[in-house]
């Protein structure tokens, strides 16, 4: 762990198993920290804020310290690399994009450069606010928000550690990581470089890994602890919100989603069809992964074909095989609740076209067969509820109307994507749908420059973005007499 700038042992050196998802194997064991161990974090930290350093007013110390990170994580780069494909079980082709290459390209760059163009002050002008006969030139200056407690999980850990540390410490905060216990070595080699490779001052970032999810609440309980940004279920979401609430700390909650992936009535279906079997690439864990297909009720037997085709033709199985674009399940756990959401399609009368269970041929390793469900109708639960595995279901439609009515008819609203022929017809429709992002014709919003997060119960707030930094700040308003 590292805790006001040491690299420490967890409370009488308790460790647990980090475990291969891909073959069961342990790969290794890892410091299993106790509530104590987070509240002393918490307190490292809160010292840092509070004057034990000059981080939150130093511009110039936080922006040395995050290009030295960004330097010591390249130098590691292709560790990572090996580390993540070991422990999270995604296709090494994926960490030559989403899951390391990309955020490490501008996760931390983007929120460093903002350091000094950011509008930390704001002139409102002079005024006779009250009438009195003198007017006051006012200000609004944006400050730190203070201790930030980071919560991630485990199926794109390193983009979102980076996702959120740029932002939370460019911004002159302090914090303290906790990653999900299924994939903590990627957090912990991060919290190593920031120990012996940057001038971090002690405290200033710490990280406690722990196979007790209960310890992270420490982070949301905790009085010395002024926001949680945590990335994860709308379950637990709820359960950080309300801790939270006890403190009236604001939290970050980038959670679940349900998203539709919409093709209207001119869009050319042969050609876009039987690439919606991305959705299963990381065996479908990822929160804005469109699961719901919409096609027009006219077309709905050939499109199911189509989407049939590219299933055939998809390759999943070892994650060190760069042919492969789906890999295991994190867990067991997370296997047997894929296979259960299957099991409910089926009782509710949902037709399964391909896929459905554990592959046969691969008997080790939480594999889960890429699974299509045609005949579904938006009320099951597998067409509601976040499955989190290579699950796709296929629903019919009228008209645009029915479309976004069917794409709204849901308690998420992260992201989706709209495939069309005219460009301005699919911008309307994108327009009446209610989600944080959307993907038009194949367009890719991702970037640290752009806000990520959703409506409804896919979250509360933005990351990335100006709307990201700005969420990690306070806001002062302060005037004095114009003379």
């Amino acid at each position: 762990m590292l805790i006001d700038g040491k690299l420490v042992e967890a409370e009488g050196g308790a460790t647990f198993d980090n475990v291969n998802p891909a073959t069961e194997e342990v790969l290794g064991r890892v410091a299993n920290g106790s509530a104590a161990d987070m509240a002393a974090a918490v307190a490292a930290a809160r010292r840092a804020f509070d004057g034990a350093s000059d981080w939150a007013t130093n511009r110039e110390l936080r922006t040395q310290c995050l290009r030295q990170l960004q330097a010591a994580l390249e130098s590691e780069q292709e560790e990572l690399r090996r580390e993540l494909v070991a422990e999270v079980g995604c296709p090494v082709l994926l960490t030559y994009g989403p899951q390391l290459d990309a955020p490490l390209r501008e996760a931390l760059a983007w929120p460093t450069e903002m350091i000094d163009r950011f509008e930390w002050e704001r002139p409102l002008g002079a005024k006779d606010s009250m009438g009195v006969g003198y007017e006051t030139e006012r200000q609004v200056w944006k400050e730190p928000v203070g201790v930030v407690g980071v919560i991630v999980p485990w199926n794109f850990p390193v983009e979102i550690i980076l996702n959120k540390l740029g932002p939370v410490l460019a911004m002159g905060n302090t914090c303290v990581l906790k990653p999900a216990p299924d994939t903590p070595w990627n957090a912990t080699r991060i919290g190593r470089l920031v120990a012996e490779h940057t001038d971090f001052p002690p405290g200033v970032v710490n990280v406690v890994p722990s196979r007790d999810h209960l310890v992270g609440e420490v982070l949301s309980t905790s009085p010395d602890v002024d926001m949680v940004a945590f990335t994860g279920s709308t379950a637990t979401g709820r359960r950080v919100m309300e801790a939270a609430a006890a403190t009236l700390k604001p939290v970050f909650l980038e959670l679940g989603g349900k998203s539709v992936n919409l093709f209207l009535d001119d869009a050319d279906l042969e050609a876009a069809l039987p690439g919606v079997v991305m959705s299963c690439v990381h065996g479908g864990q990822g929160c804005a992964i469109a699961t719901r297909v919409l096609v027009p009720r006219s077309r709905y037997a050939d499109a199911v074909d189509l989407v049939r085709a590219g299933f055939d033709g998809w390759s999943y199985g070892d994650p060190t095989d760069s042919s492969v674009l789906q890999g295991p399940q994190v867990s067991q756990v997370q296997q047997q609740r894929v296979l259960g959401y299957i099991e409910k399609g089926k009782a509710e009368g949902a037709r399964v076209v391909t896929g459905g269970g554990v592959p046969a041929h691969l008997p080790v390793g939480f594999y889960v067969e890429p699974t299509l469900f045609a005949d579904v109708e938006n009320h099951m639960t597998i067409a509601q509820e976040e499955i989190f595995g290579p699950v796709l279901v296929m629903i019919p439609f009228d008209d645009d109307d029915d479309a976004v009515r069917i794409a709204n008819d849901s308690a998420y609203g992260l992201s989706g994507q709209i495939t069309a022929g005219d460009l301005e017809r699919a911008k309307a429709v994108a327009r009446r749908i209610r989600t944080g992002t959307l993907g038009i014709n194949g367009g890719v919003w991702y970037g640290a420059d752009a806000p990520f997060g959703g409506y409804k119960s896919s979250g509360i707030g933005r990351q990335c973005g100006i709307e990201g930094l700005e969420i990690f700040t306070e806001t002062k308003t302060v005037g004095w007499p114009v003379r």
